[in-house]
């Protein structure tokens, strides 16, 4: 049934997105709490961007019905790869230690792997399993591609990705994701503590592998996805590897915040985690 329903346009899952995201507005008080709690810690709760932002979360839920559930090619022909992007990649490539692509919670968060795995060569690409048995069959489905393969987190799926990148292939991760007790530190992202995951600078000093930045604009009227890729930035002086890493994902996440998703609660404190210091008490 899933595949016959992503045959249908992309617009009409956009569409249906934009009322899908205000009818979980209304209907979903978390969903409200945290949207509005997250863009005025980053200080960028005007009206436009919020309205914008309500509806282009419910474009990508309901948007990974044809992501998943097309075939590869017809997934990977809807992201626009400029000149630019492709020098990117292949500059990270020829090194020849690996890739590691970091893609926050930004637009279509699926489709460049898809693309990257069809044009590029394999990717292992990290993901948190469901707890719903159905909806990790749906996942496993969905996800896995030809060239597209999965890690969980722990020690197994830390193994598949550092095979990958001394093989020279690419890994993907969600950097913004909330890492379990032991894997991450806290650093301010956005001006406020988070605990963020130390996975990605370890990942790079034990392989040499090139990190770059990308993620996937959403495109007006359902035209698809453009490409946005660079080399990640360095460090400044006085920053610890997580501060690092949030800094850039706030500058990504500026260039489009209409389209981060916005209710992912990026504050909390994991099972086994003492909070910040500040929060402490």
């Amino acid at each position: 049934m899933l595949k016959i329903l992503a045959a249908l346009p992309l617009r009409v899952f956009h569409r249906l997105g934009h009322m899908l995201g205000w009818m979980v507005w209304l209907l979903s008080p978390r969903f409200r709490r945290l949207t509005r709690e997250n863009l005025a810690t980053a200080a960028i709760l005007d009206p436009v961007t919020f309205r914008q932002s309500v509806a282009e979360a419910g474009k990508g839920a309901l948007e990974i019905i044809p992501i998943w559930f097309r075939e590869q090619s017809e997934v990977a022909a809807m992201l626009q790869v400029d000149r630019d992007v492709i020098a990117v990649l292949d500059r990270a490539k020829s090194v020849g230690k690996g890739v590691i692509f970091i893609t926050p919670h930004l637009g279509c968060f699926e489709i460049t792997a898809q693309w990257y795995a069809l044009n590029r060569g394999p990717m292992t690409a990290l993901f948190s399993p469901p707890k719903k048995g159905v909806m990790d069959y749906l996942i496993a489905v969905g996800r896995e591609k030809p060239n597209l393969r999965l890690a969980a987190p722990g020690m197994r799926g830390m193994r598949a990705l550092l095979r990958a990148l001394k093989a020279g292939e690419a890994v993907g991760i969600l950097p913004d994701q909330v890492p379990g007790a032991g894997e991450g530190d806290w650093a301010l992202f956005f001006g406020r503590p988070a605990y963020t995951m130390s996975l990605v600078h370890r990942l790079a000093e034990l392989t040499g592998a090139q990190i770059l930045v990308a993620y996937a604009e959403r495109l007006p009227n359902g035209k698809g996805y453009r490409a946005h890729a660079a080399a990640m930035p360095l460090a400044n002086p006085d920053e610890t590897p997580a501060r690092h890493l949030n800094r850039v994902l706030e500058d990504v996440i500026r260039r489009c915040p209409e389209q981060y998703l916005w209710s992912y609660n990026r504050y909390k404190v994991p099972a086994g985690v003492a909070p910040p210091v500040a929060s402490r008490g």
